[in-house]
């Protein structure tokens, strides 16, 4: 009797989840810390109410979307997870900026592919503006032999009136992630501050870029802290929000932060689509290293992803991205499809990610479980990218 009341009342929640989710309203943060606290029995109810809100405002259609590292390695910021940081023994590949012709090359690989958007990437703290101008150059190298294709920027903290040239070069949408909550921000990175995240971003989204903003999950951290970055991203308002899984590399102060399961990460998942309905939320980096064969029941839940390598380890393979798609029964997204919802995109100029331009949507708009202990450590499933960008190789695509 005990066991079907717990279910009834997960069934309540869940139901009036989807409720909230199909008219864009805002869950409670108990809400939120209620779905990941719900058990491993009640995981595929949770599944399928996400999948109602995904599918009300994405369909069965999953975009994806191509990384091109320009310039991999030595970083001056000390950000924990990251094996590009000050200090990292991560035995990562480490090159300067590649020239336009070479970025140019990196990203064709992945628009053949499938990919519908191009993420151009480089370490550092920030761009100085002859970086800017690089990357301009580079923008509009893309643009000329991909004209539909977007391309989204993730150069570090902007400085004044620099989004605006990224703007201008052609560039559609920057990203910058919040990660982690502001609580537990200065236990992650030192160098610079959750506020500098927040301003870079806010940068974007007054330039006109389509902001893009995400969390990485397996840092330690608890269901509080989840739920309380993923509600400031929904106050934010970027259109799309990238889900990291924490991919734990040797020579990093998490490498042995193993506190993810699939199961988790299908929580996670959940919680973000209930919090942000009719957003883009990826599926980002660690997928294949934390949900492994589940990854299919995650396109339930995000509706969008990466295809084939990510900065600095390697992803599976594009043709594998590609066939689990078709195989769980959805359709890549093509470059002629208004990825968000037509709300989302008001009249005015277009950002290149959806028809009209960049705004938020004008909605109206606690402490949780401690982390598991620490899982037995997987580093065959983590591979240092050897290939693509900086490189003689192929590119995985």
């Amino acid at each position: 009797m005990a066991v079907l009341c717990v279910r009834i009342n997960a069934m309540d929640l869940l139901n009036t989840l989807v409720e909230k989710g199909l008219r864009r309203e805002l869950p409670t943060r108990d809400e939120a810390l209620a779905v990941l606290a719900t058990s491993d029995d009640e995981l595929l109810d949770v599944v399928a109410a996400a999948g109602k809100v995904r599918r009300q405002w994405f369909g069965r259609r999953v975009k994806l979307n191509y990384l091109v590292n320009l310039k991999s390695g030595l970083c001056p910021e000390d950000c924990s997870y990251c094996s590009q940081r000050l200090g990292s023994k991560a035995e990562i590949l480490k090159y300067t900026w590649l020239k336009p012709d070479e970025a140019k090359k990196a990203a064709a690989a992945g628009v053949a592919g499938g990919a519908k958007r191009v993420c151009l990437v480089a370490s550092g703290r920030g761009p100085t503006d002859r970086d800017v101008d690089r990357v301009s150059q580079t923008i509009e190298a893309i643009k000329e032999q991909h004209e539909d294709v977007e391309v989204c920027a993730c150069l570090g903290l902007l400085s004044e009136g620099q989004a605006d040239r990224l703007r201008s070069a052609g560039a559609d949408a920057y990203n910058h992630n919040l990660n982690t909550s502001e609580g537990t921000y200065g236990d992650i990175t030192t160098t610079h501050t959750y506020a500098d995240r927040v301003d870079t971003v806010q940068q974007a989204q007054a330039a006109g870029l389509s902001a893009c903003s995400g969390l990485i999950a397996g840092m330690g951290e608890t269901d509080a802290d989840l739920v309380d970055v993923v509600f400031s991203l929904r106050e934010l308002d970027p259109d799309s929000v990238p889900v990291n899984f924490l991919i734990p590399m040797e020579g990093t102060p998490l490498a042995k932060d193993w506190h993810l399961t699939p199961q988790r990460c299908l929580r996670i998942l959940a919680m973000v689509r209930f919090v942000c309905p009719d957003v883009e939320v990826r599926l980002a980096g660690g997928r294949e290293v934390h949900l492994r064969s589940m990854q299919p029941l995650a396109l339930h839940l995000v509706n969008s992803i990466f295809l084939g390598d990510y900065l600095t380890s390697e992803g599976q393979s594009g043709q594998t991205d590609l066939d689990m798609i078709a195989d769980a029964g959805f359709e890549v997204e093509g470059a002629a499809t208004t990825t968000l919802p037509g709300h989302r995109a008001p009249a005015g100029d277009g950002c290149g990610s959806h028809e009209g331009g960049c705004a938020p949507c004008g909605d109206p708009a606690g402490s949780g479980p401690e982390p598991s202990e620490a899982l037995a450590a997987r580093t065959d499933l983590v591979s240092v990218r050897r290939r693509g960008a900086g490189t003689d190789l192929a590119p995985n695509a």
